[in-house]
């Protein structure tokens, strides 16, 4: 469980979608939080859908997470989509 700003998944276990945008190491990785929010705003770009709903990236809650808090692989994102993502993240150091 998250605090204070930190975004928090919506169902009883406080699951929430990443996009994982770099492995670290074997027991973390660089991960983005997506939501499903339809405010628009320049640090949360459009994933596309995401188990059937339209989804954005939550660059501004980038975090390392240990591996461990991983449930289970939703899908692959688009190449262009997570290249676009990437160059954002870069721009933003």
């Amino acid at each position: 469980m998250n605090i204070g700003f930190e975004q928090d998944g919506s169902n009883i276990e406080y699951r929430r979608p990443v996009l994982i945008l770099k492995g670290l190491s074997k027991q973390t990785c660089l991960i983005v939080p997506l939501t499903t929010s339809t405010n628009a705003h320049k640090l949360r770009p459009s994933v596309g859908l995401v188990e059937d709903k339209q989804a954005c990236a939550l660059l501004s809650q980038i975090k390392v997470i240990d591996t461990k808090r991983l449930v289970r692989k939703i899908g692959v994102l688009d190449k262009q989509i997570f290249d676009d993502i990437r160059k954002t993240v870069k721009d933003m150091l």
